[in-house]
C-alpha cells in the first residue's frame, strides 16, 4: 500500500503547479483583454460603426434637395455608378493621381537617400528640413502652394518660369497644368516620408558586400542594381503599399488648392463623393461613391500586398 499512496501523493503534487500555472495565464489573459478593451472600442466606434453606417446610407435615395422622394433602394445607386460618366472619370484621374505621386516620391526619395548616404557633413540638417513638409498640414500645404507658389505673375514657380522664358501660365486654372500643379504638391509633400524610409534601410545595409563588390570591380550602377536594389525591395515595396492606400483617399491639400476644377479636371473620386454629398446634397449616392471608392483601394491593396508575399 505504501507505493500506492506515495505514487498518489507525488500525481497530487503534479497538479497543483499545473493548477496555478492555468490560473495564472487566465488572470494574464484577462488583465491583457482589460488593456485592450479601452482601444478596442474605440477603434469600433471611430471605424467598424462609421463603415456600417456608410454601407447602409449607400443603399437608400437620401436626397436632401427632394426629402419627399427618399427611401430605401438597394443596390440602385450602386447601379448608377456603373452609367456615370463622372464617376469613371473621377475614377482615373485617382489611378493616375496616385500612380504618378507614388512612383514620383519612391524615386525622388531613393536618390535624395542615396545622396545624403555619401555626405559627409550636414545629413542632420539635410534630415531636418528634408521632413518638414511631412508635419504640415495638407490643408495648409494647399494654401501656401495655392496663395505663394502657383499665383499668376506673382507666385514662385510663375516667376521661375517667366525668367525660364516660358513665360507666364495660369497653372490652376488650365485643366493639364491644374491637374499637374496638383501632383507636384502631393509629390512635395510626403517625398520625404519616402526619403526617411529608404535612408534608414541604406543605413542598415551590410557595408562589406559592397566591399566585396568593389573587390570584383563592380561599378557604381552595377552595385545599385544588383546589391541595393534587391536589398531594398521591402521597403521599396513598404512605401508603395503606404503611399498607395494615402494618395486614394488624398482630399485636403487638392481642395484647398483647386476643390477639384477648373472645372472636373482634378476632381478625383474622393472629392467627387464629397461634392455629391455636401454640395449636391445627395447623401445615399455620395455614400456609394464612398463604398466605391473604399472597395478599390481594398483591392490595389490587397494587390499589392499579394505581390510582396509572392515575391
Amino acid at each position: 500500500m505504501a507505493p500506492t499512496t506515495d505514487m498518489a501523493a507525488a500525481a497530487a503534487a503534479a497538479i497543483v503547479p499545473n493548477d496555478f500555472s492555468r490560473v495564472l495565464a487566465q488572470r494574464e489573459r484577462r488583465f491583457a483583454a482589460a488593456l485592450l478593451a479601452p482601444a478596442f472600442l474605440a477603434l469600433l466606434a471611430t471605424t467598424t460603426f462609421p463603415l456600417m453606417f456608410l454601407v447602409w446610407t449607400s443603399a437608400f435615395r437620401m436626397d436632401l434637395a427632394m426629402p419627399f422622394a427618399n427611401g430605401f433602394v438597394g443596390f440602385e445607386n450602386y447601379q448608377a455608378l456603373l452609367t456615370d460618366e463622372r464617376f469613371w472619370s473621377s475614377l482615373l484621374l485617382s489611378l493616375v493621381y496616385t500612380a504618378s505621386t507614388v512612383v514620383l516620391q519612391v524615386v525622388i526619395g531613393l536618390a535624395l537617400a542615396l545622396l545624403v548616404m555619401d555626405m559627409k557633413r550636414g545629413q542632420g540638417w539635410f534630415r531636418l528640413i528634408a521632413i518638414l513638409p511631412v508635419v504640415l498640414s495638407p490643408a495648409v500645404v494647399g494654401m501656401i502652394w495655392r496663395t505663394f507658389m502657383l499665383a499668376p505673375e506673382f507666385g514662385i514657380v510663375d516667376f521661375l518660369a517667366i525668367n525660364a522664358g516660358i513665360g507666364s501660365k495660369n497653372w490652376l486654372g488650365d485643366p493639364l497644368l491644374a491637374m499637374v500643379s496638383v501632383i507636384a504638391i502631393h509629390t512635395w509633400q510626403w517625398t520625404p516620408f519616402a526619403f526617411m524610409v529608404l535612408l534608414a534601410s541604406l543605413a542598415a545595409l551590410p557595408e562589406d558586400i559592397y566591399e566585396a563588390a568593389r573587390l570584383d570591380r563592380a561599378t557604381a550602377w552595377q552595385r545599385f542594381r544588383r546589391i541595393t536594389l534587391p536589398l531594398l525591395r521591402p521597403a521599396i515595396v513598404m512605401v508603395i503599399i503606404m503611399r498607395t492606400m494615402v494618395a486614394l483617399t488624398a482630399f485636403a491639400a487638392i481642395f484647398t488648392v483647386t476643390a477639384g476644377g477648373p472645372g472636373t479636371a482634378t476632381e478625383i473620386l474622393n472629392l467627387y463623393a464629397y461634392r455629391k454629398s455636401f454640395t449636391e446634397l445627395s447623401i445615399g449616392y455620395g455614400s456609394a461613391l464612398a463604398v466605391a471608392l473604399l472597395i478599390v483601394t481594398v483591392i490595389i491593396s490587397g494587390v499589392l500586398f499579394a505581390l510582396r508575399r509572392a515575391k
